[in-house]
């Protein structure tokens, strides 16, 4: 019997060094538990294979009892954590529909202690509905901040999983997370700083199908991806539905950050980039590196001009580029403006342009 016990913790240690999912390593134990109490009743008694495995059913039998018991008490205590879940859950928006509660108040006082912000303007975050597309290196700090600020709405889209190399820069996730989808990742860490928000993960890619319908459903676009399909399709996505998109870029030392809100005057992304660099021209992170804060400062920045934005407070990026060089600590701003002839926005920005005279 010895043996066999011995052979089952060989096997679930294998499996573990070799990353087998854990239900894996359970079938295999169980299979070789069901082929013991096979022989121990199958052969006669006396039997040297049934000697070998312990000589008798009975204790098995006690084994496995003891082992159906311990499964059963874990079942029972992640059902009832998961009801836990769900009434939490449940609770946030309650609270979001109504006045603030007490604890909102303590929480967003210093919020509300800005004349540029104040009571009403706490109100238009919690009534904001926010996508962030990435939740990478940008999109990690903005979900956040917009999390700790108290918007009401957080939607997320990342088709990715968490993985070693993004924790040099990627703050919302953790080494235990490794393996897990972003969005889920991103939404516990949102959720553990503010429960009276709303999280919506989307475990997949942005494409072409389905990204109008999604942006129509949030009040603003922040795009933090590292791909310029990615970029081109949000903000196609973004004109075509009126939204007005934050979008920032980093790579190395450098980064850069800019709103684009043709409905509104100002010009889209393809109005200040018409044409995507050359391959090699613009590498991505992964291939020229990125220093670990720099994602912060910028996905930061990204929080920031959203609330402005949803808040009505002070100047945002409308018509303006930002270009942050850490390495020389320098920070430039460059005026954008639209182009009358752009495929994407051309229509709309001529529009606009009638409206405000």
């Amino acid at each position: 019997m010895g043996f066999i016990l011995f052979l089952m913790a060989v096997l679930w240690g294998v499996g573990h060094i070799m990353g087998a999912p854990y239900r894996a390593r359970l079938v295999m134990i169980g299979v070789l538990y069901l082929g013991v109490l096979v022989i121990q009743v199958s052969l006669p008694e006396g039997a040297e294979l049934r000697r070998a495995t312990g000589g008798s059913a009975v204790p098995w039998l006690v084994l496995g009892g003891f082992a159906a018991l311990a499964a059963g008490y874990v079942v029972i205590l992640r059902r009832l954590r998961k009801r836990g879940g769900a009434s939490s859950a449940t609770a946030a928006p309650a609270a979001r529909s109504g006045s603030f509660s007490e604890t909102e108040l303590d929480r967003y006082a210093r919020h509300i202690m800005l004349r540029e912000v104040g009571g009403p303007g706490q109100r238009r975050l919690r009534e904001a509905r926010v996508l962030v597309i990435g939740a990478g290196g940008l999109g990690a700090p903005a979900l956040l901040y917009l999390a700790a600020s108290g918007i009401g709405t957080i939607g997320v889209i990342d088709d990715d999983v968490v993985e070693n190399s993004n924790l040099q820069r990627q703050v919302i996730h953790s080494d235990a997370r490794i393996g897990m989808p972003k969005v889920f990742s991103a939404q516990a860490a949102m959720e553990a700083i503010n429960p009276f928000i709303e999280t919506r993960p989307y475990h997949r890619r942005l494409t072409e199908d389905i990204a109008q319908d999604l942006f129509a459903d949030y009040d603003l676009i922040l795009d933090g991806t590292d791909n310029f399909d990615t970029r081109y399709l949000a903000n196609r996505a973004a004109v075509a539905t009126g939204k007005p998109l934050i979008s920032a870029a980093i790579t190395q030392w450098e980064g850069q950050i800019g709103l684009y809100d043709p409905a509104r005057g100002g010009p889209c992304y393809q109005c200040v980039f018409p044409q995507r660099p050359a391959p090699g021209l613009v590498p991505s992170c992964a291939e020229a590196g990125v220093i670990a804060p720099l994602p912060g400062v910028i996905g930061a920045m990204m929080a920031v001009e959203a609330l402005k934005l949803l808040a009505e407070a002070g100047e945002g990026l409308r018509g303006r580029l930002i270009i942050h060089d850490a390495l020389h600590a320098e920070t430039r701003s460059i005026r954008t403006r639209s182009t009358p002839d752009c495929p994407v926005c051309g229509a709309v920005a001529g529009k606009a342009a009638e409206t405000a005279a």
